[in-house]
């Protein structure tokens, strides 16, 4: 019986990137929790980042614009707006990335 063994190097994707942003959006939103409608957005960020949504982009591209509403209508850290925009960018480098037949 053979074993699988662990690869000895990663290759870095659109996915993993996309999936960092998403870790750092939501550990910005704790490091500042208290905010107004900060629970709000750990709830969604937590939806955005289930295996539902990495499995339906769409899905995650319309949490990711729910997100960006709620903190648009509140008072958020600009830190936290900061990593919105990068999680923003980093969805839309995967949707390129997919469609060039390179995000996995």
């Amino acid at each position: 019986m053979t074993f699988e063994t662990e690869p000895t190097g990663y290759e870095k994707t659109a996915l993993s990137d996309l999936q960092g942003s998403w870790g750092n959006l939501r550990d910005a939103v704790v490091r500042y929790y208290g905010f107004p409608n900060s629970d709000k957005l750990i709830y969604h960020i937590d939806e955005a980042m289930s295996w539902e949504s990495v499995r339906n982009l769409n899905k995650m591209k319309s949490t990711l614009l729910l997100i960006q509403n709620i903190a648009a209508q509140t008072e958020s850290p600009e830190e936290v707006i900061e990593w919105i925009n990068d999680v923003r960018e980093s969805l839309d480098e995967t949707f390129e990335a997919i469609s060039e037949g390179r995000a996995m």
